[in-house]
């Protein structure tokens, strides 16, 4: 089974998201803000920092300048945390499937990519949001996704009563 652990934490504006340049300023990103339909403060973008820094990726989107009330934006970095030592590949490889499982349970509105598309992601994958996840579900499972109703009628039926 593939288990992906991601600290969350924030939440942080624009500014402070720049200064994120370290070692370990790689991982997936939220962005919260204003939107017309759903209202303020909602989950607006997943997105991930992979081959740059939190600090070097979130800052190309030019969406963000033209959000409504673009000055109250509110973003949450998650890194990717093991007990085990991960190649640099396998780390990549996890960001990019936590990126998408993520993005496919919860649909934000400014997502374009991935909303419904489970491709790529192995079918036993489970993502743990820890720390100040904010609005995300806490665990997310692939085969919650996988599954179909045919899946689960063994394990799962309604049992009646017999006279």
């Amino acid at each position: 089974m593939s288990k992906i652990h991601i600290d969350w934490e924030g939440p942080f504006s624009l500014e402070k998201i720049k200064a994120m340049n370290g070692d370990t300023d790689y991982g997936v990103y939220q962005a919260y803000g204003k939107h017309v339909i759903y209202g303020n403060s909602v989950l607006l973008y997943i997105g991930q920092a992979n081959y740059q820094t939190f600090g070097k990726r979130i800052p190309q989107h030019e969406k963000w300048g033209y959000m409504c009330d673009s000055n109250n934006l509110e973003f949450y970095v998650g890194k990717l945390g093991s007990n085990d030592a991960v190649s640099q590949v396998i780390w990549q490889e996890q960001i990019d499937i936590a990126e998408k499982l993520l993005i496919f349970a919860h649909t934000p509105a400014y997502n374009s990519s991935n909303i419904n598309s489970l491709s790529g992601i192995p079918f036993d994958t489970t993502v743990y949001n820890w720390g100040n996840q904010r609005s995300l579900f806490p665990e997310v499972s692939a085969y919650r996704y996988f599954a179909t109703y045919e899946d689960h009628f063994d394990t799962y039926r309604i049992f009646t009563c017999e006279e």
